[in-house]
């Protein structure tokens, strides 16, 4: 029986999305009910809380009658489909100038930073994944508004300014065959897909793969990313319970779950984090055709409630949920999807003698993104020196594509420090979106100011105007060349009492604060704006008026 504790419960539905906000997984099992031939799984809510005088009545109600969340099988399995039919297997290069572990983003951004300054370099990336470098964004975003049936095989999805493009950085033709790395003219980027890096021998600068084939290199770059956190009583349930459980990150869980959406009649998604809310939306959009009820819980008491100030958490979940539902005692879901985080990979730390930092995870570098001689880590799995915000781990796209690129220029002996803020964003549909950069952790003190949102202040409105899809794809160049001004310290000013927080937050700017200085920022449906926040962070001044600060964001103009 899977029981949770609770320190604030928000029941909510609207249409066939329900939120459950405030819980706390302890255990989990499997029951056999009469009423449902497969097995199902029970999931029993305790409370041990304290809640508004307004929820005395529903507590009462609670503490009464077992309150339990059941999934149900239903005799309907879905089963992750396998990877993808990787090409036929290659002859593997023995040696590689440049060698290039994980296939993601940062290894995509490395790669072609080398051969922009060297443009005859070889380089290989060598990727455990059946897929080519591709971007991992529009799993959770795009693809999901795709009105094409066959989206799961093209992979391709109209961005919010209407414009086509395919999940993938490159088609296949961009890429040479690994087995003609040595010996093509003018060199190249060579993937090796289904090869997973086992050993490392950084003495004598060379790899082993799972079958014991060896790789040399001159210059490596470990971009192993992360892999899913999955919750311990989902683990602890057996196989039965992980058969009907998504850990989503990759081409083939989004496949899973789309196939899991259109048979099911319902979905359960643990996590209020980015993944969990923009799923939750995705899906939500996907239930108002098909019926798919939509479930989404979480600890904290609203949507991103990790990152957004409380206010504006609980307005976020207001504006996701748009309603309120019922009391329901039971509820049952056929399939569960965890999206509470990533566990940053570090698999070749051991044999690589690599330091893994023990706040943050991942390996431990320097402020120019290298572990060892000859050794470069950029992406999830990089825990590096923010010359600005101090030692720092992130894990968002725009950060694999700056630490990417500076590691590949670093790896042609660029030698530059990481001094650009990378940004990150999250769209809750094409209506609702932020972006952000630095430290945005809502346990930190923050000053917000808004105004009234217009038609141009969305997502889709946004990349209409820029033309561009990924918005760090564009917002990466920039350079701010907006004045800051600056001035003695400021006070940070509290969130909005309870009685505003049916206020439209429509748009506006979210400063956190760190010993009175701004070390992150969010944008809230205010886009094109970041290279004035990055250079605000960059500046790491005091200021006493943070209402005039926001005035360089121009929030007020229609």
């Amino acid at each position: 029986m899977l029981k949770f504790n609770l320190s604030h419960i928000l029941i909510c539905r609207s249409r066939s999305l329900l939120f459950l906000s405030g819980v706390f997984v302890q255990d989990l099992g499997t029951d056999q009910l009469p009423d449902i031939a497969d097995h199902t799984l029970t999931l029993s809510l305790l409370c041990s809380c304290s809640l508004p005088l307004s929820f005395s009545f529903f507590l009462s109600f609670l503490f009464l009658h077992s309150f339990s969340l059941t999934l149900a099988c239903s005799g309907c399995l879905i089963e992750t489909p396998a990877a993808g039919t990787a090409p036929s297997p290659a002859k593997i290069p023995s040696h590689a100038p440049y060698l290039l572990i994980g296939g993601g983003t940062a290894s995509f951004a490395a790669a072609r930073s080398i051969r922009a300054r060297d443009p005859g370099a070889r380089v290989l990336i060598v990727t455990e994944e059946s897929d080519l470098p591709y971007m991992r964004p529009p799993l959770s975003k795009e693809l999901w508004f795709s009105d094409d049936p066959s989206v799961t095989d093209t992979l391709r999805f109209k961005q919010w300014n209407g414009k086509e493009r395919s999940i993938y950085f490159q088609p296949p033709s961009f890429y040479i065959s690994p087995e003609d790395l040595n010996s093509i003219e003018n060199g190249g980027v060579a993937v090796l897909t289904g090869k997973k890096v086992m050993h490392m021998d950084v003495r004598g600068n060379k790899v082993q793969l799972e079958d014991s084939t060896e790789i040399s290199y001159d210059k490596c770059l470990i971009a192993t990313g992360g892999v899913p956190r999955n919750l311990q009583v989902i683990e602890r349930a057996g196989e039965e319970v992980m058969k009907k459980t998504t850990l989503f990150r990759k081409i083939d869980d989004f496949k899973a779950l789309d196939k899991v959406s259109r048979n099911l009649k319902s979905i359960t998604i643990i996590g209020g984090g980015f993944l969990g809310s923009e799923l939750a939306c995705a899906l939500g959009r996907r239930s108002a055709d098909s019926g798919l009820e939509v479930i989404q819980m979480f600890p904290e008491k609203g949507n991103m409630g990790k990152v957004l100030p409380e206010y504006l958490s609980n307005w976020t979940t207001e504006k996701v949920k748009r309603g309120s539902c019922p009391f329901c005692i039971v509820v049952k879901t056929d399939h569960i999807v965890a999206a509470v985080g990533l566990e940053p990979n570090v698999d070749l730390a051991k044999s690589a003698g690599l330091e893994v930092d023990s706040d943050f995870g991942g390996y431990r570098v320097n402020a120019e993104l290298q572990a060892r001689s000859n050794i470069w880590v950029a992406g999830d799995a990089a825990c590096f020196y923010d010359i600005r915000l101090g030692r720092r781990r992130v894990e968002h796209h725009d950060h694999a594509v700056v630490s990417g690129r500076l590691a590949g220029e670093n790896m042609t002996g660029a030698s530059k420090p990481y001094w650009h803020q990378s940004m990150f964003w999250s769209d809750l549909g094409p209506d609702v979106g932020y972006e952000a950069i630095g430290i945005v952790d809502s346990s930190l003190p923050t000053v917000g100011v808004f105004a009234k949102a217009t038609a141009k202040d969305t997502p889709k409105a946004a990349t209409e105007k820029s033309g561009t899809g990924i918005r760090s794809e564009s917002e990466t160049e920039a350079v701010a060349t907006s004045p800051v001004a600056t001035s003695p310290a400021a006070s940070p000013t509290p969130a909005p009492p309870a009685q505003q927080q049916k206020e439209d937050y429509g748009k506006g700017v979210i400063f956190y604060l760190r010993d009175k200085v701004v070390v992150g920022i969010i944008l809230w449906n205010v886009f094109n704006r970041m290279p004035i926040a990055r250079k605000i962070i960059k500046d790491g001044e005091e200021h006493a008026d943070l209402n005039e600060v926001a005035k360089l964001f121009n929030i007020h103009d229609d």
